[in-house]
Order: structure tokens, then sequence, then C-alpha cells
């Protein structure tokens, strides 16, 4: 055992040595878990910010102009008068995400009791920031007809008290941010790893191991603990300095946690990325058939939408992925606190998938030797 362990070891210090000398993969480490972290947390935002906004005021009363008045920055950009023949070119254009039409005597309908509408017309090409916006302004205009006029408005028969917890503030960026060190952790396991193995055979390194006293499956292991640790020092120090420091995300849960369940994630998608590695014949093989397996893993894996929204056969079918367990237990330590108590069957999970993987990266790579020799 002793043995097997000290070849393991030195076979992975000779993949840090070659992963040391090749400065692409470097920087390419240095720049997913540095710079793609932070412009994607900071870039692609959910909530409305800045949007653009019309108003068509065929009213022209004291409250119109309180409703106009009460749509502020951050949220919309401060909104601009048009004629009501104005709004299908203007719309088409894409000038401006929200039309609001206050029609004709709408403060005097208001005032004798009537029910008045309120017309919203909204681009939704921009789906989130179309639903936001619009529940923004409904509420808007809600509060401050009430506030002008008491009485106005129906009082609801209850008294509704919303409290967001884990991400009171509903920053998506917030989200954003853990996600995409997580969707990174996955993206390099398996490029890093299966690189590595091609790296391998198309230098004409692998008749060297076959005359070596190793096995496939140290060959297999010292790639995976190599390849494994850079990516766990470069995600710790993406989820402590970017992720915490730099966009100031509050992590709820314990980070070595976190780093040992990211382990054995890694295990897991590096296997699999070695048994992508074993079908492939080149480099360029590799990574166009790592692009469709990555993409699916990382949009069906939760961090891009809820899993309760996708069908329940998907739902069933994506449960042997590795990314929608890690998702699902990386979310519930660094958001919500989670312990090993509520965690460990995702846990479990992650370690059947990597075995299963594991098996069957080693049988492809073994015929494969077979076939070199």
């Amino acid at each position: 055992m002793l043995r097997f362990l000290a070849r393991i070891f030195r076979l992975g210090i000779k993949e840090l040595r070659s992963l040391r000398a090749d400065p692409i993969l470097l920087g390419l480490i240095v720049y997913t878990f540095t710079f793609a972290v932070y412009a994607v947390a900071t870039g692609a935002k959910f909530e409305v910010e800045n949007a653009a906004v019309a108003v068509v005021d065929e009213d022209r009363s004291p409250l119109s102009r309180r409703l106009q008045d009460a749509i502020q920055q951050p949220f919309f950009k401060p909104p601009v008068l048009i004629d009501a023949r104005q709004i299908d070119t203007a719309m088409d254009a894409g000038q401006y995400v929200f039309v609001i039409e206050i029609p004709p005597k709408f403060e005097q309908d208001v005032l004798a009791g009537q029910y008045p509408s309120v017309q919203i017309n909204i681009d939704a090409t921009a789906m989130s920031q179309a639903g936001n916006g619009a529940a923004y302004l409904q509420n808007i205009i809600y509060q401050e007809v009430a506030a002008a006029l008491p009485g106005s408005t129906q009082a609801l028969p209850i008294d509704l008290v919303v409290r967001a917890r884990f991400n009171p503030n509903l920053k998506s960026d917030w989200f954003t941010a853990v996600m995409q060190v997580i969707n990174n952790i996955t993206i390099l396991a398996v490029i890093l790893t299966g690189a590595a193995l091609i790296r391998e055979r198309e230098h004409g390194t692998i008749e060297h191991l076959l005359v070596m006293p190793v096995t496939p499956i140290e060959i297999m292991l010292a790639k995976i603990w190599a390849n494994g640790l850079v990516i766990l020092a470069a995600a710790s120090f993406s989820l402590i300095v970017v992720v915490e420091i730099l966009l100031g995300v509050p992590v709820s849960g314990s980070i070595p946690l976190f780093i040992a369940a990211s382990a054995l994630y890694m295990f897991s998608v590096a296997a699999l990325g070695i048994l992508v590695a074993t079908i492939s014949t080149s480099m360029a093989q590799f990574g166009l058939l790592s692009i469709p397996l990555l993409m699916v893993m990382n949009l069906l894996s939760g961090s891009t939408t809820p899993m309760e929204s996708m069908p329940d056969w998907l739902q069933t079918a994506m449960q042997v992925s590795p990314a929608l367990h890690f998702v699902g237990l990386a979310q519930a330590i660094l958001y919500r606190g989670a312990d090993i108590a509520i965690i460990w069957p995702r846990m479990i999970a992650l370690g059947a998938t990597g075995v299963v993987f594991f098996a069957l990266a080693a049988l492809r790579f073994r015929k494969a030797l077979l076939t070199a020799q």
C-alpha cells in the first residue's frame, strides 16, 4: 500500500511540474477564478437597474405628476414624456423598456370612487427585467395613489409581510458569484484532467509510462489528485478573496466543509474528464466533446435555473450528473450554513457517481494502454 501511494504521489508531482511548464493553462486557471468570476457577478444582473421609462400623461393632474416623480433611480431612469402616437415607434426601436399610459380624467375618476386603468406597455425581450420591472411599477402606482388620496383604494383584507432569508436585499450578484465559482470548478476539472491525458498521448510520453511499473489506476489517481489540488486551491482563493472580499458576498457556512465536498466532487468530475479523454483521439476532438457535456451539466445543475422548473423526466435523468448534487450541497453550505448532517445524502450520491465514472474510465484507459502496446 505504501508503494502504491508513493507511486501515485510521484506521478502527481510530475503532473504538477507539467502544469507549471504550461503558461497557457496557468493563465486560464488564474483568469477563470478571478476576472471571470468578478465580471460575471457584476455584469450579469437579473434585477431591474436603470430601465428606460416613458410616460404618456393624458391627465396632466397633480396625481399623474406624482406618479412620474415616484419613478426614480437606481431601478429606473428619469421618465420621459412622450405622445401616444410615439409609443409603437419608440418601442420598436428599443428606446424604452416600459411605457406608462395615464388616461384622461385619471385623478377625477379616482376621487369619484371609480377604478380607472393605467396601462403599462412592456418590452419583454429581457424577461427577468420586464417581469420584475412591471411588478415594481404596479407597486409604485398603487402606493402613490393610496398615499396621495387616502380612502381612494380598497384596503386589502390581509396585511402581507415578506421576509427574504439568506439574500435579504435580493441581489443577483450574491447568487451569481458563488455559482460562477462552482461552474468553473466543473469546467476546469474536466478540461485539466482530460487535457493531461491527451497531452501524454500527443507528446509520446504515454510510451514512457508503459515501461514503468505503474498501473492505469495509479496514473489516473495521480492526474486526479494533482489537478484537483490546483483547482481546489484556486477555488478557495476565489471564494475568499474575490467573492467575500472584493464582491462583499457573505458566506454563511463552513468553507472547510465546502472544500471537503469539492474534493469529493473533483474526484467524480475528473474521472468523467478522463473518460471523455479516452474516447477522444486528439485535443481538438476532446474539446468538441467537452463543450456540449459541460453546457448540459452547468445549465441543468440548478446553478442557473431551479431544478423544480424543469420537466419531471429531466429531473430524474439529471440525477446521474454529479454537478446537480454538488450545486445542491454547495448552496446549502454557503448560503444556508448547512452542516454534514444535512448534506450527507448528496455527498453519498457524489461518491457513487464518482466510483461509476472512475470504473468506466479505468476500463477505457486500460484498453487504450493495451492497444498502444
